[in-house]
């Protein structure tokens, strides 16, 4: 069988469980679950054999949380009782391994339907593999190791680079943003740690992947990129989980440091099952002559809060930010992406292509600020939204603010919807109706696709048009 006949086999399966057969459970050492609290908090520091400095870090994130008030954007979440969920779990595993093989086979097993070995083994330089609330795999090819990439589980990092970890972790996106980043730093676990030495350029992506396996659970994430002077890396994150009964939770978080002439790519393409809510917080600080690029493919859950941010820093910083956002069914996707422009002559790009089908709902929630003294920025805005039917909704919040009279800032933003005459005229060419809205909203994104790799791109476009098929999605 062909990679591209295995790759379909495997999404057209469905969901998670129809990919596996059944919702088979996999046994677990530890689960924490209750009301969040120091016990637990001293709990899951315990379990992580962490040093002293990272446990207050999660205690003052607590005082955090118990303080904020809920964010006045969040919606929806009422479902959704914090004391139900299982905020950490551990699977039954003696230690994170290098080898496929030395996983329980069920958690392989999973790993393995999504082709994730695979796509390792032809396209990446590395790979974490993070299941529920730990990571269960990680490994570097050999040649990248020499050149001083260093590749490890968060938890690993905190314990053997600590000066560097301190230097970096919730200084990007601190504790006290807003509630749900406070209740991030206080229940954090699993997530990757990524540093690239000076001058070293990773020709192929590093990746990782997440998996929530359990229904009522949360998974919180964090992920530390740190790109030095004149480096080069390109950041892929996948997300995937089950259908379950209950609704599990997504708190995850993206930091990255972009130094002087670096570059970093950041891809996720998130396809969570229906019932999960997600919460994304991530952001870059981008120095003098760096460049930041996001790229941001939410196509799953049931609710998602998601808006990629780069700090422009450094004089002559640059920033792309692309938001595909698809709610295909009574779903709501809260996504956008903020630039603040603080060096001179920086420059911004965001792009954000939202889709809405049978009954779905889009907000698009922007933020643009140029402060006084980033001379001669510019930053350009562009918000599309696609309607395809008379249930479905879009609305776009844009903020823009330049105190700099030598800045620009260009917004535009369209609404359109899926016309009769272009279904009449597919369809009088044999091809079926929901194929044809797959191939309209393939079209619509068409720009954002080609910053992806190819095997990315084949996936996304996988997705998608079973989105709009009979199957109705994955998981």
């Amino acid at each position: 069988m062909s990679e591209r006949s295995r790759l379909e086999e495997i999404l057209k399966a469905g969901s998670l469980e129809e990919i596996l057969g059944t919702a088979v459970p996999y046994p677990k050492e530890i689960e924490l679950k209750g009301r969040i609290s120091r016990s637990i908090i001293e709990e899951l520091s315990k379990i992580k054999n962490e040093p002293e400095w990272m446990f207050r870090h999660r205690l003052k994130a607590l005082e955090l949380f118990e303080k904020l008030p809920m964010p006045k954007w969040v919606v929806g979440v009422e479902e959704l009782d914090l004391e139900n969920l299982v905020l950490y779990t551990k699977p039954e595993l003696e230690k994170e391994v290098k080898d496929w093989g030395d996983l329980p086979e069920n958690i392989r097993k999973t790993f393995e339907r999504l082709n994730i070995p695979e796509i390792e083994k032809k396209f990446l330089s590395g790979l974490t593999a993070v299941f529920d609330s730990e990571s269960v795999y990680s490994q570097l090819k050999d040649e990248f190791e020499k050149k001083g990439i260093v590749m490890l589980p968060m938890e690993e990092a905190v314990r053997k680079y600590p000066d560097v970890v301190k230097r970096y972790f919730g200084k990007i996106f601190p504790a006290g943003e807003h509630k749900f980043s406070a209740l991030h730093h206080a229940l954090w676990s699993g997530g990757a740690f990524v540093y690239i030495p000076k001058g070293v350029r990773v020709p192929f992506p590093i990746e990782a992947f997440f998996v929530i396996g359990s229904a009522l659970e949360g998974q919180f994430e964090h992920t530390l990129v740190v790109a030095d002077e004149g480096s080069y890396v390109h950041f892929i994150e996948g997300c995937s989980a089950p259908m379950y009964k209950g609704f599990s939770f997504h708190d995850g978080m993206v930091e990255i440091y972009a130094h002087k002439n670096a570059t970093v790519k950041f891809t996720t393409i998130q396809n969570w099952s229906r019932n999960v809510i997600n919460f994304n917080n991530k952001r870059a600080i981008i120095e003098e002559n760096a460049y930041v690029e996001w790229i941001e493919g939410s196509i799953g859950s049931k609710i998602t809060y998601t808006y990629p941010a780069s700090v422009l820093k450094g004089n002559n910083a640059r920033t792309a930010q692309y938001v595909v956002s698809l709610s295909n069914g009574p779903f709501l996707k809260d996504t956008g992406a903020k630039s603040v422009h603080v060096g001179k002559n920086t420059s911004s790009k965001i792009v954000s292509k939202s889709i809405s089908a049978n009954g779905g709902i889009n907000i698009y929630r922007g933020l643009v600020r140029i402060g006084k003294g980033a001379k001669n920025s510019t930053a350009t805005v562009s918000c599309d939204s696609l309607i395809l039917d008379e249930e479905s909704r879009a609305y776009t919040y844009p903020h823009n603010q330049n105190d700099e009279p030598t800045a620009n800032i260009i917004h535009e933003a369209t609404i359109g919807k899926l016309s009769e005459d272009k279904l009449f005229y597919l369809n009088a060419r044999g091809i079926r109706e929901e194929e044809a809205k797959s191939l309209i909203v393939l079209g619509f994104i068409s720009e954002i696709l080609e910053g992806l790799p190819f095997e990315y791109v084949e996936v996304l476009k996988k997705v998608i048009e079973l989105e709009f098929s009979e199957v109705g999605g994955v998981g």
